[in-house]
């Protein structure tokens, strides 16, 4: 299924649950604005080497990429919090 598949059905389904026609013309809209972000920036593919970045831990301490690097391979996970 494809990025667009996943959103028409998304926005069928809300389409269906009630929503208030501002909500649903709100919800339309901010999808619409992440389909144009995705297909306008290059994502990184398989293989690809991520550029070096810097983040807060939880702790608010510093954590670098290239330190984590150093340790072994790095995963990263992009957490959007509960909708």
């Amino acid at each position: 299924m494809t990025l667009k598949d996943k959103f028409d059905a998304i926005k069928a389904q809300l389409g269906k649950m009630g929503f208030s026609s501002a909500k649903l013309e709100l919800m339309h809209r901010a999808t619409e604005e992440l389909r144009q972000t995705i297909t306008k920036k290059p994502s990184l593919r398989v293989g690809d080497r991520m550029p070096d970045f810097q983040l807060r831990s939880v702790a608010g301490a510093v954590v670098r990429s290239q330190d984590l690097l150093a340790r072994g391979p790095l995963v990263i996970n992009f957490y959007r919090g509960v909708w």
